[in-house]
């Protein structure tokens, strides 16, 4: 009924950025929070940063300062800006959306994952 389609992974070089977005489709009646995660090799998923609908921001310490994540509301889409990358941001990054369906209660639904690699 809903679907999360990422794009915008790729291999970049260390100081370097990247735009990640998210679109939203489906029978969707309304979104609340939307985010991102992200998996490393050998590592748990960890969250990255997460917008409410009145788009609160919430960070990782890990990216403060370099990651901002935006939604257009209009068109069921978050991003994650991404400035200067680490090698550890190396990872991937998966979008996340607490959805409404109409007749059905709010449910979390995940994207299949972008892949993001930081090397030289």
């Amino acid at each position: 009924q809903v679907q999360l389609v990422e794009s915008g992974g790729g291999l970049v070089q260390p100081g370097g950025s990247l735009r990640l977005s998210c679109a939203a489709s489906g029978s969707i009646f309304n979104i609340d929070d939307m985010g991102w995660h992200r998996q490393a090799p050998g590592k748990e998923r960890e969250l990255v940063a997460t917008i409410s609908s009145h788009s609160t921001t919430k960070y990782a310490d890990s990216v403060k300062g370099r990651f901002t994540i935006s939604r257009d509301n209009a068109k069921n889409t978050v991003y994650l800006q991404m400035n200067f990358l680490k090698p550890e941001d190396t990872a991937v990054y998966y979008c996340n959306a607490d959805v409404r369906v109409r007749g059905l209660p709010r449910r979390p639904y995940w994207g299949r994952g972008t892949q993001v690699t930081v090397s030289l």
